[in-house]
């Protein structure tokens, strides 16, 4: 198993496992190259990303992740004062993640070992 890149590992592990995946070989590549083509689609402008507080890449490419987020936040909060009983400890963080980057740490080890600084 490959940890190169988690990231892809994490794309290839959602393709495979996303309902729409296909049961049996596709016929063509031309067939193929649809599929795949729908499945970018819908991972990027559909499915909610765990990592980057649930919105879709394309939310957050577009500049929509901060208002999406502040809207969530302001729920939660009117959700609990409605009924704190239900709320066992702190609100979930729905501020922005931030910068993203591929394997951070194997980045900032490589630059400790050029003697850069991090």
């Amino acid at each position: 198993m490959s940890d190169d890149n988690p990231y892809a590992e994490a794309l290839f592990r959602t393709l495979k496992y996303a309902p729409e995946y296909p049961n049996r070989p596709f016929f063509s590549l031309e067939e193929a190259q649809h599929w795949v083509e729908e499945f970018v689609l819908w991972y990027n402008t559909q499915h909610l990303h765990s990592a980057i507080r649930f919105v879709t890449p394309d939310q957050r490419h577009f500049g929509h992740e901060e208002a999406i987020l502040a809207n969530r936040q302001r729920v939660y909060e009117v959700a609990r004062r409605r009924n704190p009983e239900r709320w066992s400890g702190s609100l979930r963080d729905w501020t922005p993640v931030g910068e993203v980057r591929l394997n951070p740490d194997r980045q900032l080890a490589e630059k400790a070992e050029m003697g850069e600084a991090a």
